[in-house]
């Protein structure tokens, strides 16, 4: 295992959980690292989430893909030090409804869902862990429906760009309008109404 791999899991894992050095120490030999080129899956539609993921550099877009008319809607987007699944495929073991892609050259620390499985089970800090994250994911999936519902275009974009900074230099707007649910012209008029506001 890299030398940085322990650090960097402290990192996430104790802020996030109230996990401590050795909660994490315990998971180490669950832990593996995987290199996802750009334009490759994480997971794929129709296919079981079988592993939880933290990315450790890149960013990733999830997506549905339409069957019918092939249009492809983007749902999420992943990114640095974040935890990266298909939470209710993951979860109850069910194929995935859409795509989890790279959009740069990515690297992911991953458990697999029999391991977390086994850390839940016999450590009640893991176990807490799981709650957590079952909680953050519930977080994430009704916010999402909140703006989409509440709030206007440029709200919802400013509020992309907090969760992911740079999101703009490093990924095509066609992916971020597809997020927002606009055209592309609709997206630069948002772009220029920000920067003459800040």
């Amino acid at each position: 295992m890299d030398t940085d791999t322990p650090r960097f899991l402290q990192s996430i894992l104790i802020p996030f959980a109230g996990l401590t050095e050795e909660d994490v120490s315990v998971s180490l030999p669950f832990w593996r690292k995987r290199q996802i080129r750009k334009g490759d899956f994480y997971n794929m539609q129709n296919i079981v989430c079988q592993d939880l993921g933290i990315v450790v550099k890149g960013i990733f877009r999830v997506y549905y893909c339409d069957p019918i008319t092939n249009e492809e809607k983007n749902m999420f987007f992943f990114s640095e030090n974040q935890f990266i699944v298909s939470f209710r495929s993951f979860l109850y073991q069910c194929p995935c409804v859409y795509y989890i892609e790279a959009l740069e050259d990515a690297e992911v620390l991953y458990v697999s869902y029999p391991d977390l499985q086994n850390l839940y089970l016999n450590h009640k800090s893991w176990e807490r862990f799981g709650r957590m994250l079952a909680e953050h994911f519930f977080h994430q999936s009704q916010g999402r429906t909140e703006y989409l519902l509440l709030f206007n275009n440029e709200k919802r974009y400013l509020q992309l760009v907090k969760e992911h900074p740079r999101i703009v230099e490093r990924i095509a707007a066609f992916h971020i309008a597809s997020y927002l649910g606009i055209k592309n012209q609709s997206l630069s008029r948002i772009k220029k109404r920000v920067q003459s506001n800040h």
